[in-house]
């Protein structure tokens, strides 16, 4: 890796490690806790490549890549950021940063990213952007935006949340059809929407289309006149009957160059509905030009605290007492499965703050409400008479071609194992009477062994009679 970078970041640490990390890696580093520093350095003609930190003591890093893309055209800017939000990777997008990486990044992720940056730099040199122009149009949309993001409950630090942020912030200036997928509650329609709302898209009408809407002779055509060019969404595509889906083939093949933007949302697998019949193939590729993947909550356990908080501090806004979780609530919270996902946790997290009796809402509260909600969504099978591990190989090859072409983020082999597990072991667990010796035999493994897997897991074990 050949080039000068420039670092900025008031936190020494950070500072320290990029510039080690980056001088070994053969890189030139001129590294600072100020904005007007490194504005300086720019206007000087310094640096190949920028990585900056968005809050500074002096200033936003954000609003710096206007000015730094004016004063020097097709200079790269890595933006990181503790702000981890899809706000901020859309702002980032909308001021041509050429990467954005929450923090705490992974530094061999960085130094990848650095090295395609400088590389891209050096290969189009004569690309210019300028996007002084476009973000001072699109200036007052973002703040706009800004001030709704409270409302989104789309925020979250891990890996795959930040993954769907950086995939949203490249395909909402697009025309491309997108197709987004996920569990139920986990908010596909929220990620269909802030595509068009921090889109060019946002001054246009938003239509959400039904199967009634596209009744009739004349119901196709009338949806694309109120979505005047804007954006439309078909809701659960997969749950429309053949004649609904027909509609909407046609509807698109009269598509000209003033077209709507077309999304879909699924929570059902519509590769595996489009090979038993149930879904047209040509409208299965024609609303796939981009995959949207929705991670389940129970894909980002460690976003749950934070998600956690972003409700109840909604709820006392809207009127309701002011409560916190204990910790040992919070671990239940955190090891529970949602099958709601988001939208069971808001819910449950409403209940808990009107029937919770203090403002630290404690473990048994928790455990009464959870404990009449059911505990984990079966895993879904292909058909009758297939394999466990056909299943299970679809279900997996499905989740990486949602990837486009990208690795899922590290540490797949624990995720997939936890999710084998914990309804192995419950369910042996049942069988057996909550007997751990016996269940431990019925799976062949040490009794230890199971124990601290329902340790690990947070398996409630109930002994009764049970016979079989």
């Amino acid at each position: 890796m050949d080039g000068t970078v420039l670092v900025a970041d008031d936190d020494r640490t950070i500072r320290t490690v990029l510039t080690q990390a980056l001088t070994r890696a053969g890189c030139k580093v001129h590294a600072t806790s100020s904005l007007v520093t490194l504005m300086r350095w720019v206007e000087e003609g310094k640096g190949d490549l920028v990585i900056s930190d968005v809050m500074m003591p002096d200033g936003n890093g954000l609003e710096m890549l206007p000015k730094i893309s004016e004063e020097r055209p097709g200079l790269p800017v890595i933006v990181i950021s503790a702000q981890n939000t899809i706000m901020t990777a859309i702002q980032a997008a909308e001021a041509d940063a050429y990467d954005y990486l929450p923090k705490p990044f992974d530094l061999p992720d960085l130094m990848k990213r650095a090295a395609r940056a400088l590389e891209t730099k050096r290969r189009a040199a004569s690309q210019r952007i300028d996007s002084a122009a476009r973000a001072a149009a699109q200036g007052s949309a973002i703040a706009a935006a800004a001030e709704q993001g409270e409302d989104l409950p789309l925020v979250g630090r891990t890996p795959l949340m930040q993954a769907l942020y950086r995939l949203v912030a490249r395909v909402m200036n697009t025309d491309l059809p997108v197709l987004i997928t996920g569990e139920s509650g986990t908010g596909k329609s929220l990620i269909a929407r802030a595509i068009h709302d921090f889109s060019d898209r946002r001054t246009l009408p938003f239509v959400v289309a039904s199967a009634a809407d596209l009744a009739g002779a004349d119901g196709p055509a009338s949806v694309v006149a109120r979505a005047r060019g804007g954006s439309i969404l078909f809701d659960e595509v997969g749950d429309l009957d053949a004649d609904a889906q027909a509609r909407i083939v046609r509807m698109l093949d009269t598509f000209g160059d003033t077209a709507p933007r077309v999304m879909a949302t699924s929570q059902g697998d519509l590769m595996q509905k489009m090979e038993s019949g149930s879904f047209r193939q040509d409208l299965f590729y024609r609303l796939g030009g981009v995959a949207v993947a929705v991670p389940s909550l129970r894909e980002r356990v460690d976003d749950i605290p934070l998600l956690a908080e972003h409700f109840l501090t909604r709820a006392e806004r809207d009127g309701m007492p002011l409560r916190r979780f204990s910790n040992p609530a919070m671990d239940l919270v955190r090891a529970y499965s949602w099958p709601g996902n988001v939208r069971q946790l808001e819910n449950t997290i409403r209940r808990l703050v009107v029937t919770s009796a203090e403002e630290e809402i404690g473990r048994s509260e928790v455990e009464l409400v959870l404990g009449n909600q059911p505990a984990i969504e079966p895993l879904v099978g292909g058909g009758e008479g297939e394999k466990l591990s056909a299943s299970v190989g679809k279900h997996l090859r499905r989740y990486f071609d949602l990837h486009g072409g990208v690795l899922p983020p590290p540490g797949l082999y624990q995720r997939i194992l936890k999710e084998v597990e914990m309804p192995l072991i419950e369910i042996a667990l049942d069988a057996t009477g909550g007997n751990q010796a016996k269940c431990a035999d019925l799976l062949g493994i040490n009794r230890n062994t199971l124990r601290k897997k329902i340790t690990d897991l947070d398996i409630r074990v109930t002994r009764r009679r049970k016979l079989m």
